[in-house]
């Protein structure tokens, strides 16, 4: 069996609200899905979600090759971009084409991915994410009402500019998951938008009045040093690694104790998720995956693995054309039978409809404002235009 060929699609996601985070955020709701299709001389096609950058440069690694030596095709992957490197960008189109070989491999077996992968259960721990810095406190409420129906408990506040704002909205949060828990968890996300100081002061001024579950990325995703002293100096877990492309990236987190939840971003694929998983786990540290709509497959693998903890979920829905055999409910993610990944493309009805979307642009949450982490205030200044709220 060979790998012949591959294409790409572009479809979009309609979110239904602004998304975004304390950097920017997506005005429209609706943003560009990739879609990554690895073809074999078998007839049997896997497919991905996630990022297509540079796999024309990548793809000479795996043409030609099995497809059912995944891991093996990884590191070939890797080892490609040798000069390169394979760091940003470029590790998001080795994922992707990782994941779809997940896909051929589960496929061949006539197996969904997690049983492949040696999960006995199908269910996935989650936690409500609403990439929510731009709803309005009764936009919150209502998002967070939704995802309380489908049985979640915990819930993840995009914040960090306004101490009060923050404040109130992480109660909005708590009450609104409480019919699930007399103690909803909550989990704060600063976006990498604070310096060491700010962060203390910041977390330590909520931790008067809630109780944090973890604060996500509170300085740069590089800064392990930072880390560490922001972990012994609050009570709330440090959660950082999403943004993190490639293993080698989390040595000194892990030497320095600088991490206490281990993030993957699901961006990042299957192989680099087990893999972390692993690292994490051999250090008595808990690893989360961070947007599985980016990439469904992690799902998958989130359910294999021993020090798991809880996913996050930032919608209930999927890209046009797209169907993902899951289901969410008790407050997680309950996996399907389909062979795979558990993805059905419906290529034509995506090429009849063509959206704009770009996560790039610059009032969006990937473009970093130029004062981040330049204040010593616990209230940020208005750095973007972005932070005007959305009233739709």
């Amino acid at each position: 069996m060979k790998i012949t060929g591959y294409r790409t699609i572009r479809t979009h996601r309609d979110w239904g609200r602004p998304v975004g985070d304390v950097n920017g955020y997506i005005a429209s709701g609706i943003t560009e899905v990739s879609i990554v299709i690895v073809e074999t001389d078998e007839g049997v096609d896997g497919v991905a979600l996630g990022s297509d950058h540079d796999i024309e440069r990548i793809f000479p690694a795996l043409e030609g090759q099995d497809p059912r030596g995944v891991s093996a095709l990884y590191d070939r992957m890797l080892a490609h971009v040798f000069k390169a490197g394979h760091n940003g960008a470029t590790f998001g189109g080795i994922a992707t084409l990782d994941a779809a070989l997940w896909d051929i491999k589960a496929k061949l077996v006539g197996e969904p991915l997690w049983r492949l992968l040696g999960a006995s259960d199908r269910f996935v721990p989650g936690y409500a994410s609403g990439l929510d810095i731009a709803l309005t406190d009764e936009q919150l409420a209502r998002f967070y009402s939704v995802m309380a129906e489908h049985g979640f408990a915990s819930g993840k506040l995009k914040g960090g500019r306004d101490l009060e704002a923050d404040l109130r909205r992480l109660r909005i949060i708590r009450d609104t998951l409480a019919p699930n828990s007399s103690h909803p968890t909550l989990m704060l996300d600063a976006n990498e938008s604070w310096n060491l100081k700010q962060a203390v002061r910041y977390v330590a001024a909520v931790e008067q009045e809630l109780d944090l579950a973890w604060i996500e990325e509170p300085l740069r995703r590089w800064d392990a040093h930072g880390h560490a002293r922001l972990s012994q100096s609050v009570k709330a877990a440090v959660a950082t690694g999403e943004n993190l492309t490639g293993l080698e990236q989390f040595r000194s987190l892990f030497d320095l104790g600088a991490v206490d939840v281990v993030q993957a971003g699901a961006v990042w694929g299957v192989t680099h998720f087990l893999r972390l998983a692993y690292a994490a786990h051999a250090r008595d540290l808990p690893i989360s995956p961070v947007g599985l709509t980016s990439n469904p497959a992690v799902a998958h693998a989130a359910a294999t693995i021993p020090n798991h903890l809880t996913a996050e979920v930032q919608d209930l829905g999927a890209p046009f054309g797209v169907d993902i055999d899951e289901e969410y409910a008790d407050g997680g993610i309950v996996l399907g039978d389909r062979p795979g990944a558990g993805l059905s493309i419906d290529e034509t009805a995506i090429r009849s409809v063509q959206h704009e979307g770009d996560w790039l642009q610059a009032a969006g949450p990937h473009v970093r404002p130029a004062r981040a982490g330049l204040t010593l205030d616990r209230e940020l200044p208005a750095i973007s235009p972005a932070f005007a709220p959305h009233d739709a």
